[in-house]
């Protein structure tokens, strides 16, 4: 036979003669360069009566040369020369379209379809065997003493006859080592083409090899035969990685990220709908990644596996693998996610489905699974981010909710001039119901991805709620103001007065979690309560101003009808403020009965009216200042003073001064005289007074003379919530 016809020249180009066209002399020349590589293959192959190789360990050692190989190895091997011919069909094919297409009819008869067919039938195994884990040994088939050239090297690796190019490779390596230990003698350019040219064929096959292994999950029937050479060719080369001429870097990282690669397109190939299209987009999307990163490690578990040897750890090392890439597709997917129960549901899938039955918990992978970790690999401060991001968007979330609440309030009540409710004998609205059931549900969805995220929530909730009362306040005193003084107006003070304390003991329930927030709301509650109830108190004082300034003349002395236009909306205030919530609602009527005016100690109605109060010990206040009051003679009052003075020790100077203001007494020698008496009178009781009765201490009084100028806030201290 032509030795040409074996051993292709690499600086021969095929010219056209005869009528034969450029593609039919390359298709020529890729056959005639595949029937020697096959006849060599045959040669030396294991199977072959006058085979050579070398036996290599799980340790990478070669065993000397064999004239034979056990049988998985064979059948592997046979194997390998079935892709070789395979992958070199459908390259001949490839051109053979093209020639087609540009109407040769030598190069359809060009092609050896026979050849090919023969080849294949004698590597075809008459049955094949059940799938078992691949071995560590290896052999290596014989390196031929001399390499193809770079180009055809090259077109072996692209034709994915990695086995051969491999040899070729090594081959070439091996003149180059002969070459450099020569020393002087070589040729230092040559040598430095040799290395750039192994440089680049290395690369190539690593290249080529990582697209295989990327590619190897998605389509395993086709790469699994091409796999057992990508793994033969990583084990030799880490073995010799020591020698010259190598690639740098290590081949199983190489491996390790082609793995990676594969994963990252399986992940990235998930559907994922845009925003705006589906709301439950974010839902959707995770829902299939788990669903296809099962089915990847179910397909590694079913076909990859046995493609490797024990030593490459292929399971974990694609476990891994997507703990990685998925870890960093969240990364990637988080800026799109705004929304509260997005957030939520990327931080449950994190926190509680990667890790579940569904996923990396999936009855399917556990027999593989063994001590894996079901962890993903997250940035360290990206759960941190993400939490704090959740926090920021409830606080978002809960401030619309309660303008929401408000806003109901002006729809729903202040616009129609709906009155409030009676529930359990007190005025109530939906107010602190639905600020409290908001800030549950937000606790309670946390609560469901870990504690701390719900401590965290709670207290994103209450910071917002702490600022409530006073956004309320504003909205309320802009809608209702001009309700005053209708009795609606009173109500609906008391109204928000009772739902914000229910608010505040609500709240409460979360004192121990947040307890600086609770405190603070608490107080923003007490200071709305004091501003409501302050509204409460001036509204009472215009309204009885008009009938105290009567009475402060003589008219009082004839006629009683002040007094119980007076006592009247008393009582009213009285009946209003019974329909305060508990503690509130206990009403000290010692503030209103002792604040009373003791005008007629004449008139019983007054008297009985005054007599009303719990605390008999302050009984006698009527007829004391009545008494004073009353007298026609002003020298007689000094001498009535002592009565008083006994039973209300907190009566002062400044209290009596008032009183001779009432009376008409300013000034003068009787004036003096009486100021005088009331000092002896208090320095005899000195310490035998009763400090327990207060009633005058209390009061502040007016330097002005106008009826309740300053009427003291404590006068409706009872309506204010105990502190």
């Amino acid at each position: 036979m032509d030795e040409r016809a074996d051993t292709p020249d690499p600086d021969r180009k095929s010219r056209p003669s005869g009528g034969q066209s450029p593609a039919g002399a390359a298709v020529k020349e890729t056959l005639g360069m595949l029937r020697s590589s096959l006849r060599r293959s045959l040669q030396r192959s294991p199977l072959s009566p006058g085979g050579k190789g070398s036996k290599v360990t799980a340790t990478g050692g070669a065993a000397g040369s064999e004239t034979g190989s056990p049988k998985p190895n064979a059948s592997r091997f046979g194997d390998s020369l079935r892709q070789k011919v395979v992958s070199g069909r459908r390259s001949l094919k490839l051109s053979t379209k093209a020639m087609k297409s540009n109407g040769g009819e030598e190069g359809r008869s060009s092609i050896p379809e026979d050849l090919l067919e023969e080849r294949m039938e004698e590597a075809e195994p008459e049955e094949e065997e059940e799938e078992e884990e691949m071995e560590e040994a290896y052999t290596l088939p014989e390196i031929p003493h001399i390499p193809l050239s770079v180009m055809q090297i090259n077109r072996l690796i692209e034709m994915e006859v990695l086995e051969e190019a491999h040899l070729h490779l090594l081959a070439l390596r091996r003149e180059f080592q002969e070459e450099s230990g020569r020393g002087e003698g070589a040729s230092p350019v040559e040598l430095a083409n040799k290395e750039k040219d192994l440089s680049l064929l290395y690369g190539e096959l690593r290249s080529k090899m990582a697209a295989i292994v990327s590619a190897s999950s998605a389509r395993p029937s086709r790469n699994k035969g091409l796999l057992v050479l990508v793994v033969r060719i990583i084990q030799e080369e880490e073995r010799r990685a020591a020698e010259p001429g190598g690639l740098p870097g290590s081949w199983m990282e190489s491996w390790r990220g082609a793995v990676e690669e594969g994963v990252r397109a399986k992940v990235g190939g998930v559907h994922l709908e845009p925003r705006g299209q589906n709301a439950s987009w974010l839902a959707v999307h995770l829902g299939l990644l788990g669903k296809a990163v099962v089915e990847d490690l179910e397909n590694v578990r079913r076909e990859l596996r046995w493609c490797y040897p024990p030593s490459f750890k292929v399971f974990s090392t694609y476990v891994h693998a997507h703990h990685r890439v998925v870890g960093r597709h969240l990364v990637e997917l988080e800026p799109r996610v705004t929304e509260l129960k997005d957030l939520h549901a990327l931080l449950d899938w994190i926190a509680h489905r990667y890790q579940s039955e569904r996923i990396m918990g999936n009855p399917s992978l556990q027999p593989d699974m063994g001590g894996e970790s079901r962890e993903l690999q997250l940035e360290d401060d990206f759960l941190e981010k993400l939490e704090e991001k959740c926090c920021q968007r409830v606080e978002e979330d809960m401030r619309l909710s309660l303008d929401r609440v408000t806003e109901l309030q002006v729809m729903e009540v202040w616009l129609k001039g709906r009155g409030p409710e009676l529930e359990e004998g007190v005025l109530t609205s939906e107010v602190a119901m639905d600020v409290w059931t908001r800030v549950k549900g937000m606790g309670v969805n946390a609560r469901k991805i870990s504690p701390q995220l719900e401590q965290k929530v709670i207290g994103s909730c209450l910071q917002e709620v702490t600022q409530f009362p006073k956004r309320f306040e504003m909205a309320f005193r802009l809608h209702c103001s001009a309700l005053r003084p209708r009795p609606l107006w009173t109500e609906y003070h008391i109204t928000y007065i009772n739902s914000f304390a229910a608010l505040q003991q609500h709240m409460e329930g979360y004192r121990g979690a947040c307890p600086d927030q609770v405190e603070a709301l608490r107080q923003e509650v007490r200071w709305l309560t004091v501003r409501l109830m302050q509204d409460l108190e001036d509204q009472f004082k215009e309204d009885v101003e008009p009938y105290l300034r009567r009475m402060m003349t003589r008219k009082w002395l004839t006629t009683d009808r002040d007094f119980q236009q007076l006592q009247s909306r008393t009582e009213v205030l009285e009946q209003h403020c019974s329909l305060l919530r508990p503690p509130h609602h206990q009403v000290r009527r010692r503030s209103l009965s002792g604040r009373r005016r003791p005008l007629d100690s004449r008139s019983q109605n007054h008297k009985s009216h005054i007599q009303k109060s719990t605390h008999e010990w302050l009984h006698p206040v009527g007829d004391d200042l009545s008494d004073i009051i009353g007298q026609k003679n002003k020298a007689d009052i000094k001498n009535h003073l002592q009565p008083l003075v006994e039973h209300y020790p907190d009566f002062s100077k400044k209290h009596l001064v008032a009183v001779l203001s009432f009376r008409g007494l300013l000034r003068g020698r009787e004036h003096q005289l009486i100021l005088q008496r009331l000092s002896e009178l208090k320095k005899k009781t000195g310490a035998a007074a009763d400090s327990s009765h207060v009633l005058f201490g209390a009061m502040q009084v007016a330097v002005n003379t106008e009826c309740l100028s300053n009427l003291p806030f404590s006068c409706l201290g009872f309506l204010l919530p105990d502190s």
